[in-house]
């Protein structure tokens, strides 16, 4: 397989401007966002690891509803519901006071100038590097959404039960390709899981009476020990790469290719035609997914932006 990425390509991306998001955004409103940023985030991660793949997250779940516009951070109110409590943010989305720091920080140095969702695509991009991963520019200037949306959160935002299929189709139309599906979902080389993500692959798998026959057996022992089967426990963690949890690296997908992928739609990857090859790829290849990551979280967040008069910028 030919290489995916070659180094204009991503030259080409660290030059472009997005509509009108360029990287000197905040040059005169707010010349130390980006310092600001970076400390509260590496504050945050050294005090728990695990929110770097928390602030990841909450990114990625921002930007699959209504586009990249800080919507997932804003509470109910008599006139909006918001996506906290949709089902795949409730009892998971976390990190939320992260940001808010950051947006205290930001407001106490350049006021009302900086948007919250021009913050979470920052700490998104600081968390992965502070856990080893790349660096790569933010274009900023987006702007913040006015209102939030919980029924397109629960139908866009892709489940860990969900067939492949149907998760490229949700890429796709955000305009993402079948490379970012395989090259987003090895975000998940960093973080944990609660049980009920998995669970259905231990016990009962397909209304059968077994377990999932693609988890490979040492991991299925261990898995059901920690999730017992009938157990209501929402609170215990399994890592999603249990070899370099808290490393960003391409083990990810060399668990894939051993059948240790923990979420149905991780280990359905190396399962898929489509998907496969690139797992594959980066298994052998771990410079290539350091390289097509920073490709993909340019394009994620960039995704539907609001910009100009469009929106609005939140004090909080």
């Amino acid at each position: 397989m030919k290489a995916i990425t070659i180094w204009f390509v991503v030259i080409l991306h660290a030059g472009t401007v997005y509509g009108q998001l360029n990287y000197y955004f905040y040059r005169n409103t707010c010349p130390i966002l980006e310092n600001i940023v970076s400390n509260v985030v590496r504050s945050a991660v050294m005090n728990d690891t695990r929110m770097a793949a928390s602030l990841l997250r909450l990114h990625f779940h921002d930007c699959f509803v209504n586009g990249c516009d800080g919507s997932i951070l804003l509470d109910d109110t008599d006139n909006i519901i918001g996506e906290k409590t949709a089902a795949p943010n409730l009892n998971s989305a976390r990190g939320f006071e992260v940001i808010d720091a950051i947006k205290t920080a930001v407001e106490n140095s350049c006021n009302i100038s900086v948007s919250c969702t021009d913050i979470l695509s920052l700490a998104a991009r600081d968390s992965v590097y502070l856990s080893g991963g790349p660096y790569w520019a933010v274009s900023l200037g987006r702007r913040d959404g006015k209102t939030a949306n919980k029924s397109t959160a629960n139908a866009n935002i892709p489940s860990p039960i969900e067939s492949i299929d149907s998760i490229i189709n949700k890429f796709q139309a955000v305009g993402l390709s079948v490379q970012d599906v395989v090259v987003l979902s090895g975000g998940h080389t960093i973080g944990s899981a609660h049980c009920n993500t998995f669970s259905s692959r231990l016990f009962n798998f397909n209304s059968t009476s077994g377990s999932d026959p693609t988890i490979e057996q040492s991991l299925l022992a261990d898995l059901k020990s920690k999730c017992p089967n009938g157990s209501s426990d929402s609170n215990t963690l399994a890592p999603l790469d249990p070899v370099t949890q808290n490393t960003f690296d391409n083990t990810y997908f060399k668990n894939l290719q051993n059948n240790k992928g923990l979420l149905q739609s991780d280990q359905a990857l190396f399962s898929n035609a489509s998907t496969a090859a690139y797992v594959n790829y980066y298994s052998n290849y771990p410079y290539a997914f350091v390289m097509d990551f920073r490709v993909s979280m340019m394009k994620l967040a960039n995704v539907s932006v609001l910009t100009g008069s469009d929106g609005e910028i939140r004090k909080k």
